[in-house]
């Protein structure tokens, strides 16, 4: 039976999108005429919460929880903002691309519902500076939305008005963090706020705020069109409908494809990124970016979904698989990550800017075979140290959890390397 792919139907990479005109004869804009025509804006919340719809970003958050926050009402402070996170800069990951280029009124429907649901009076893109193409893309998609009236002020006769920007970001990964974000749209530099207040009642310039990824709006025509119920029925797992899945590395079809959520890590690698490529053997996977933990073998069999990576020892993340195979030296791919995380760091705080650094440059020696026995249980308190809770947000944290998983299931590698002071890899391939 062919799986319901609503998000990529009917997209298809290599030719233009649909022009707002062929998106409406496929079923564009009914969602939105729905909502704005016979649905309070509660209405669609509660059909988003009964959808059981998380945050794709990589957080996973409940998004009509996230909506609920913000205040309701005669009384609620003005203007309030939506802001579409399309800054997609965590390495491995290009699912938000796809559907940029691919659907940008997707894209647009989904944010004007939001935007809907929360009462919001301006909404911003906020657009990873290299996709150039999805800027064109979208921001012609813009100007037809306008012209249908689907943005601007009353919209067909609703009585409720959005006004809708891209804005390029300036191409820094902290960029991509709610807070620096917002910092960002104002015109300062991206350093992360202190929470609370959280943006839901101070966000951009002080009024609330609602921060939502590509591919979770994305979904929101298709719960507004098909009800929670066909929504959760997508899923394989408890949360409810597809997810856009990617594999990249030494594979033989590296890309990305959209499946049901809890998706298991071995069809993903087996049939669909058609397993490793011919000479080379798993060594491991990074489930969902290269801020997550490295799950191995053992794991093959877990369910790509939230609850149940993070029990095996991982995230879902963005859900795009980095391959690590078994010719490539796992002290070496931590130590390219850690370069970057630190080279991303804003250096709002000292743990981030000078862990990551002090990291790197340890990870850096014993890969030059300069390493010492002792260094080993000094990354191990780096990994303690950078946690959750340590630093200002997330990005030390993250970097720390492919570091701290390679400690543990590949502490062979890094003793070796101590061991013969050079990285074999180097000589054998």
């Amino acid at each position: 039976m062919e799986k319901p792919q609503p998000l990529t139907a009917n997209i298809h990479p290599g030719l233009e999108p649909p022009d707002i005109n062929a998106y409406e004869k496929l079923g564009g804009y009914r969602a939105l005429r729905q909502a704005i025509g016979s649905m309070a804006p509660e209405e669609v919340t509660r059909a988003v919460k009964d959808s059981h719809l998380k945050g794709r970003g990589g957080a996973g958050f409940d998004t009509g929880q996230k909506w609920s926050f913000v205040p309701m009402g005669n009384d609620a402070v003005h203007p309030k903002y939506l802001v579409v996170n399309a800054d997609e800069m965590e390495p491995g990951t290009f699912k938000d691309r796809l559907l940029l280029e691919g659907g940008p009124h997707q894209l647009i429907e989904g944010a004007i519902l939001a935007a809907y649901a929360v009462q919001a009076d301006i909404a911003y893109i906020f657009l990873r500076w290299a996709y150039r193409l999805a800027a064109r893309r979208l921001t012609r998609a813009i100007a037809e939305a306008y012209d249908h009236h689907y943005l601007g002020r009353n919209i067909r006769g609703s009585g409720y008005s959005l006004e809708l920007y891209l804005h390029v970001s300036g191409g820094r990964y902290i960029c991509g963090e709610e807070t620096g974000l917002l910092n960002a749209i104002e015109g300062k530099r991206a350093n992360p706020r202190s929470k609370p207040p959280f943006p839901q009642t101070s966000g951009l310039w002080g009024k609330p705020t609602v921060v939502n990824n590509v591919e979770t709006l994305c979904n929101l025509p298709h719960i507004v069109n098909n009800g929670a119920e066909w929504f959760q029925g997508l899923s394989l797992s408890g949360e409810g409908g597809t997810k856009i899945y990617g594999a990249s590395g030494r594979v033989r079809r590296p890309g990305a494809w959209e499946l049901p959520m809890g998706t298991t890590i071995r069809e993903l690698l087996e049939d669909h990124a058609g397993g490793m490529k011919a000479g080379y053997g798993l060594r491991g996977v990074l489930p969902g970016g290269a801020s997550t933990d490295f799950l191995v073998e053992e794991h093959l069999d877990v369910k790509m979904d939230f609850s149940s990576v993070q029990k095996a020892g991982s995230r879902l993340g963005t859900g795009t698989m980095i391959i690590m195979d078994d010719h490539t030296c796992p002290v070496g791919m931590v130590l390219n990550l850690q370069r970057f995380f630190a080279q991303e760091s804003c250096g709002w705080c000292s743990p981030c800017w000078g862990g990551l650094q002090w990291v790197a440059q340890t990870l850096a020696a014993i890969e030059a075979g300069e390493g010492q026995p002792e260094d080993l249980e000094m990354l191990k308190s780096h990994v303690a140290m950078l946690s959750p809770g340590h630093t200002y947000c997330a990005l030390a944290p993250g970097a720390m959890e492919p570091l701290g998983s390679a400690l543990t299931y590949f502490s062979d590698d890094f003793e070796r390397h101590i061991r013969e002071k050079r990285c074999a890899w180097r000589k054998q391939w």
